[in-house]
């Protein structure tokens, strides 16, 4: 074999390693270059999980808050109805317990009926305990005391009779009431003109 033949046989392996060796670097970074791509895609994955898992996270707080909230009013409501189930009956009892009232101030005047008033009063304040027990009071108004218009309702306006009673409670009509700490009765009252 010639020289000239040896040397380009040699170039043209030469160029077959070249272009193996150029390929096999062109597929190493290829290579290279999708391993990265799939680290980024973990990492966003990872980053994306991470936030999918926060979020589900906050979610079911702000379930488990709403939960309880739900359990606390429940709860308070319940009390409130029991503390008021019975508003609608003694609202319907009140106007008996202003009957037995009058017939006490009636019975008072007559002296023969003092047995009569005796029973009278008997069941008056039997009645009145077994109301009491469940919550009734009777709401205090006193000639002199300031008119509060949230707690006592003015059926009448008349001149004062002295000057200290000006705005101020001269008589009261009706008693008023309150179960708990609700009033279901209103004290009617005649205030004095200013």
């Amino acid at each position: 074999m010639s020289k000239d033949q040896y040397t380009k046989e040699d170039e043209l392996n030469d160029e077959i390693k070249g272009a193996e060796f150029d390929a096999k670097q062109k597929e190493s970074e290829a290579l290279s270059v999708e391993n990265d791509k799939e680290n980024v895609k973990e990492e966003e994955n990872k980053s994306t999980s991470e936030e999918l898992l926060q979020a589900e996270k906050d979610k079911y707080l702000r379930l488990f808050a709403e939960f309880e909230n739900y359990k606390k009013r429940t709860t308070r409501e319940r009390i409130e109805l029991f503390k008021t189930a019975s508003q609608e009956l003694m609202t319907v009892l009140l106007p008996i317990l202003d009957d037995f009232e009058r017939a006490l101030a009636h019975i008072e005047e007559d002296k023969e009926a003092e047995e009569l008033r005796k029973g009278v009063l008997l069941i008056y304040q039997k009645l009145l305990k077994t109301l009491e027990q469940k919550g009734l009071s009777a709401i205090e108004v006193n000639q002199g005391d300031v008119f509060d218009a949230d707690t006592h309702e003015a059926i009448t306006q008349i001149p004062a009779p002295s000057d200290d009673l000006k705005g101020k409670i001269i008589d009261c009509v009706e008693k008023g009431y309150k179960l708990g700490d609700k009033i279901i009765r209103h004290p009617k009252v005649v205030v004095g003109q200013a």
